[in-house]
């Protein structure tokens, strides 16, 4: 899909996308007609025949559709989780860190603290647009130098810390695979089946023999219009990070408002 259609506002999104389907429908129904249509020797029920083939086309179709808006849906479900996940882990070990002496709390805390910020005012927006840095990578390589050269000097201590190194490993994993579904989205190969598939559910119907060329028009514009909804919510899902509707830092947010700067 073109990058741009992600970008606009979703109610501009879907105007162009059923615009633009529509428009080329009907064009090539003007073709058809014209071109197409008189070369064909139409006979009494190819009206029927062509009834049938179009319901048959339109149930696989339907399904094939169905069951990637469903994979789709199901994409961006599982990056919000991953979102609340990441968002949970980091307040999870900043009260974890509150068992650690001074000066070691203090740094890993204000560490924590420069991460979530950072996640918020610079990954969140850099994802919008596709892209990603290096910036937070380097914050969690510190934070992690401080927790492992801390050395445990009671039961309790030892504890904790295992406690907070396993909090640590599930927080890089949750954000691993944040930066994983950052790019991803359907293949170039599926987006083919989705619109050849649908050019020829569209095609079908301009081999009605219908006198009408308003009418005809009419049904091919409603047939359109309807698959061009189904698209354009595979495409507002598709990518769960990137543009006008992606997944907001509100999780992080939450984080830095009652937990970190709370116990500040």
């Amino acid at each position: 899909m073109p990058i741009w259609m992600y970008e606009v506002r979703p109610v501009y999104a879907a105007f162009i996308l059923v615009f633009v389907i529509d428009i080329i429908s009907l064009a090539g129904l003007v073709l058809a007609r014209r071109f197409i249509q008189p070369r064909l020797h139409y006979h009494e029920g190819i009206n029927d025949a062509v009834s049938g083939t179009v319901q048959a086309i339109g149930v696989f179709y339907g399904i094939t559709v169905g069951l990637i808006a469903v994979g789709v849906w199901n994409t961006n479900s599982n990056a919000s989780d991953l979102v609340s996940k990441e968002a949970t882990a980091i307040a999870g070990i900043y009260r974890d860190i509150d068992g650690y002496p001074e000066p070691i709390r203090g740094q890993m805390r204000a560490k924590l603290r420069e991460y979530t910020v950072f996640v918020i005012d610079q990954a969140f927006p850099a994802q919008k647009t596709g892209k990603l840095g290096n910036v937070g990578t380097g914050i969690m390589d510190e934070f992690q130098d401080m927790l492992l050269t801390f050395e445990p000097k009671t039961s309790g201590q030892s504890a904790l810390h295992s406690e907070t190194l396993g909090a640590y490993n599930r927080l890089i994993e949750y954000r691993r695979l944040r930066i994983d579904a950052v790019n991803g989205g359907l293949s170039s190969v599926m987006w083919a089946v989705i619109w050849v598939g649908a050019a020829i559910s569209i095609g079908i119907a301009y081999f009605y023999k219908i006198q009408d060329f308003k009418f005809h028009s009419l049904l091919v514009g409603l047939m359109s219009s309807f698959l061009a909804m189904l698209l354009f919510m595979i495409i507002i899902n598709d990518k769960p990070f990137y543009g006008a509707v992606s997944i907001p830092p509100d999780p992080y947010k939450l984080v830095l408002e009652r937990v970190i700067d709370v116990s500040k």
